[in-house]
């Protein structure tokens, strides 16, 4: 039976028909449209060329500051919630879909132009080589992860810590409130993914791009639109596969994989290229991109203009913009339980690093090549075409076939992983933060992607693309830095109300609740309820207390409801104007009992308890066993203690949506 599409409307229609209006340039005016491109890129980075510098300056001052202190401490979730998923897991995944169809292309190519053509150095000189590695560290270091990591965060933290939906506009709450519901809301929304939708093209633009190479290379097939757009349908077609099976399945597994091969074509170039030099020169890297970071944040070449800044810093940060819904969506799905000292640490510093030592292995072995055996021809060729640079490198390396093959499956995986991750992302968007949305409509945005990729890529190449990057992150610049802003007024509010909790007299009962008389207490220890026996407790005796309060609240006026939440968890909602609503839910909440036998790992045991939660994100505790009457009075306290801080001006806080609730 047909499912209808889950989408908000004026997202979905508005997109695609912006989207729509790019694509016709390039299908109606073929011959204008690399000159109509071209043109648009010149005349955004002339009048805001400074606006991206200096906004990624902020946007990395900021995520740091996030991470200290008291913000840091804060969890993308609720106080007591733990991560989804392992740690090896969640690094792999942020890794592929972050960048790396872009790790392959430019592994070589940049360094080797950067050392042929350098900023100011004087090209192919001893200066020349310390300007290309720190450039190019500069380009793929964290400053680019600062970008993802303003959108991951703000997706991450009101999406699970004040239950908003997981789309760009959640993240303006404390600035917009309701509006975010509105036009206001829906031109993030549109903003989002039609950045988002350019940016994964230019990457398949540029993965398809090198695979054309590659094939060349290894048979010989020709470069051009006949190879590369069978090759972006072949690969779209892998992507649509991989997008049906869903996140842990497809992205998990196809992630980790490609994190494996990408290491060991790492390791194979290190052992068999200059391997002390090159640990030699990593150090040396570090140490030119720690003294260049903060000029080159911020240095424009006002006093001394080069076209070089245009085409290579400013489209990176444009690009990086317009990955960062893509991007940031994605870690923020994978980064719930996270503290934000922990997801920024981790964001920032963790795949830059690999990306580091990556491009040192890389770019220093091609330098170190060019200067030598290859006297000077490596440098020619890939001045003459970028994409070949990485099958010539492997030419004066041992197995050239083989790595040129395993680099070409290399990039398809990424390829795969960054479509199918876009699909799930811009879906999720378009639905209104919906993330179980139907095949249909994910394969949908699968096929749209490549379709844009193999659009652009006949109406200008490469060009083309990057010019679409470049215009749809303008927009998105300034939602990002808003985002900032309200990041910072939502981590204060929440700093200020753990505060005032503090203060208050009256402690939070703990596990097994205050009221518990111990005989029932120590049933309760011997005999661990079981997840049935917890779900007849909720039934049986918390829906009929909450209830019971909401019938009292609304009869003093006071709004109050009850409601079941799809995984049978029961909660009291009261809505407030301009702050939080109050709730009060109880879950089934299942803890891993730790086995002290070989014999018990396969089979782990849980602990099942009746836990709460709340809106402000507080930690939960077991109600198990509480009669009704002491479970109407720890709403009660729970009640009071909302009022008190509520009424506190700096504890005022945005309230959750009611159609999203929170998960125990």
């Amino acid at each position: 039976m047909f499912k209808p599409f889950i989408i908000n409307p004026p997202v979905f229609f508005g997109s695609v028909i912006i989207i729509g209006l790019f694509l016709a340039v390039g299908i109606i005016l073929p011959d204008q449209a690399s000159t109509i491109f071209g043109t648009l890129q010149s005349k955004i980075l002339a009048g805001f060329g400074w606006l991206y510098l200096l906004s990624v300056g902020i946007f990395l001052t900021a995520v740091l500051l996030f991470c200290l202190g008291d913000f840091g401490r804060l969890k993308l979730g609720p106080d007591d919630s733990t991560p989804d998923f392992r740690f090896s897991s969640w690094i792999a995944m942020l890794f592929a879909a972050g960048m790396g169809i872009g790790l392959v292309f430019y592994a070589v190519g940049e360094p080797m132009t950067h050392f042929m053509l350098p900023p100011t150095a004087e090209p192919r000189s001893i200066p020349a080589m310390r300007e290309a590695m720190s450039v190019t560290f500069f380009h793929w270091g964290i400053h680019a992860w600062a970008i993802y990591a303003v959108v991951g965060l703000s997706l991450a933290y009101f999406g699970y810590r004040y239950n908003l939906p997981l789309t760009i506009r959640s993240g303006l709450y404390p600035l917009l409130k309701e509006r975010i519901n509105g036009p206001i809301g829906h031109a993030v929304d549109i903003f989002a993914i039609v950045g988002t939708m350019f940016g994964i093209a230019t990457s398949l633009g540029l993965g398809v791009s090198q695979i054309n190479a590659g094939l060349k290379y290894l048979i010989g097939l020709p470069i051009g639109p006949e190879v590369q757009l069978p090759l972006i349908a072949v690969i779209t077609a892998f992507a649509t596969v991989s997008v049906v099976t869903g996140l842990d399945k497809g992205v998990r597994i196809l992630s980790e994989a490609n994190l494996v091969m990408a290491i060991l074509l790492m390791l194979f170039v290190l052992a068999v290229g200059p391997t002390e030099l090159l640990f030699r020169d990593f150090v040396q890297n570090i140490g030119l991109y720690l003294d260049t970071l903060v000029l080159r944040t911020f240095n424009i070449y006002a006093y001394e203009p080069t076209p070089w800044i245009d085409g290579w810093t400013l489209f990176y940060w444009a690009w990086w913009i317009s990955w960062s819904p893509f991007v940031g969506m994605f870690i923020a799905r994978i980064s719930r339980g996270r503290t934000v000292r922990e997801f920024v640490v981790a964001v920032l510093f963790i795949p830059a690093g690999f990306t580091f030592f990556w491009m040192t292995v890389f770019g220093n072995t091609a330098i170190f090549i060019d200067t030598g055996v290859a006297a000077g021809e490596l440098g020619r060729a890939v001045a003459g075409d970028v994409s070949v640079g990485l099958f010539q490198f492997f030419e004066y390396l041992p197995l050239p076939m083989v790595t040129s093959t395993l680099a070409i499956i290399l990039i398809a995986v990424f390829f795969v992983t960054s479509s199918d991750s876009g699909s799930l992302v811009v879906d999720s968007i378009a639905a209104g933060g919906e993330t179980q949305t139907t095949v249909g409509q994910r394969v949908f945005w699968c096929v749209l992607e490549g379709v844009v990729a193999a659009s652009l890529l006949l109406a200008g190449g490469l060009g083309a693309l990057q010019s679409a990057t470049i215009a749809s992150a303008l927009p998105f610049t300034f939602v990002m830095l808003a985002l900032v802003w309200a990041l910072f007024v939502g981590m204060q509010a929440d700093i200020a109300q753990q505060r005032a909790h503090a203060s208050q007299p009256m402690p939070v009962p703990s596990a097994p609740a205050a009221g518990v008389t111990w005989q029932r207490r120590l049933a309760l220890i011997l005999h661990a309820p079981t997840q049935k026996e917890i779900e007849r407790f909720i039934r049986a005796e918390v829906r009929p207390a909450l209830e019971q309060v909401a019938q009292e609240l609304t009869s003093r006026g006071r709004i109050a409801e009850v409601h079941e939440e799809d995984n049978g968890a029961i909660a009291l909602r009261s809505p407030a104007e301009n702050v939080r609503d109050f709730v009060y839910g109880v879950s089934a909440v299942g803890h891993r009992l730790p086995t002290f036998l070989a014999a018990g790992a396969g089979k782990p045991e849980f602990r099942y308890e009746a836990r709460t939660y709340f809106s402000s994100g507080g930690r939960g505790y077991d109600v198990m066993g509480m009669t009704r009457d002491q479970l109407i009075t720890d709403v009660l306290v729970q009640f009071e203690r909302y009022l008190n801080l509520v009424h506190s001006p700096e504890t005022q806080l945005v309230h959750a949506a009611p159609e999203h609730e929170v998960e125990g």
